[in-house]
């Protein structure tokens, strides 16, 4: 169910092609996270000047929220060459292996879902990263040898919706650690303006601020919209996109005025009406849509916490008073919200 999302925020095999062509390449061309881009330009000016590596970065939030362009755009900075791989792609210990022994100095290794390598393959990283070296255990039984080897100084950057399900040994080797956090409209305004050129579509600046307020404050879902709005436009118009076009466009994939969709919908009416706002638990409303209890964690919920929609307590998710006000419902008991959690 989750995959037909059109505001999911994970990138889709449509979206690959499309991303690397808006993907970009220098912090003045990175729309947002203005602390993070200072930060970092002023880290990369210092490792340039000292001839070293830039200290590993480990970037983290939820999904789309630019942690894969940012960390190209660093590479750009860096005018270093990049390695992309992922947590799922390493399947053994000699895969990763293969991959730091390779690296030239000042490369970038960019791992996403970092959290999802298997514990043999982190602990490689830990000698990589502390001591451009890597070792690790081949054959097994009686033959089994420690092999060890040096590899050039590198900088990882590591990438992850979950940074709590990172090892502490893992996280503190990291020198620089980033929340990326939701954008504002204006940023998201920005963001397709700079889109719209690239891909020469005619908008007027309120179906701009239009797409923008309902694309759940993610760069990767307005672009997303943005395409989807122009395949509108361009068969029920002469392809100009105005605010008009934009509402028929999102209302017909039901994006609402806050970029909610029908699964966001189900999910606080469940909790509103299943279950008289909660609280409950995170498996019984996740069963309550059937919907993965990750999904629920990992995509749906981010945004409606954003909102102030919903509230995480110790006993469970419970409805605000915002939520039920966008549903239209009144609130008749207050339910007991418990202590909040972050």
């Amino acid at each position: 169910m989750e995959n037909k999302r059109i505001i999911n925020p994970e990138i889709s095999a449509d979206d690959i092609n499309s991303e690397l062509s808006l993907r970009p390449k220098k912090f003045t061309d990175y729309v947002g996270q203005q602390r993070i881009k200072e930060t970092l330009s002023i880290a990369i000016k210092a490792a340039q000047q000292r001839s070293e590596s830039l200290d590993h970065t480990l970037l983290y939030g939820p999904p789309g929220l630019g942690k894969t362009t940012l960390a190209h755009v660093i590479s750009h900075e860096m005018k270093s060459s990049i390695k992309v791989t992922s947590g799922p792609a390493i399947e053994k210990a000699g895969d990763l292996v293969s991959i730091l022994t390779r690296l030239q100095k000042g490369d970038i290794l960019f791992i996403d879902e970092i959290h999802r390598l298997n514990k043999i393959s982190e602990e490689v990283l830990y000698s990589a990263m502390e001591e451009y070296r890597v070792s690790w255990v081949i054959e097994q039984g009686l033959k089994a040898r420690s092999v060890n080897l040096g590899i050039q100084p590198f900088t990882l950057i590591g990438a992850t919706t979950k940074f709590g399900m990172l090892s502490a040994p893992l996280r503190d080797r990291f020198g620089s650690v980033f929340r990326l956090n939701f954008y504002s409209d204006s940023e998201m305004a920005d963001i397709l303006y700079r889109s719209i050129k690239i891909l020469k579509i005619n908008s007027d600046n309120v179906g701009i601020k239009e797409i923008a307020i309902r694309s759940r404050k993610t760069p990767r879902i307005a672009n997303r919209l943005l395409r989807r709005v122009r395949d509108f436009s361009e068969v029920q118009s002469n392809g100009n996109i105005n605010a008009n076009i934009v509402k028929k466009a999102l209302d017909q994939l039901e994006v609402d005025n806050l970029g909610l969709d029908k699964i966001d919908v189900e999910l606080l009416e469940s909790l509103v009406k299943k279950f008289d706002g909660g609280p409950v638990g995170l498996q019984t409303l996740a069963a309550s849509i059937s919907e993965d209890p990750n999904t629920v964690e990992d995509v749906i919920e981010p945004f409606l916490l954003n909102l102030g929609f919903i509230s995480r307590t110790n006993r469970g998710r419970v409805a605000t008073k915002l939520a039920y006000k966008h549903l239209g419902i009144d609130i008749r008991d207050e339910p007991a919200q418990g202590t909040l959690l972050n």
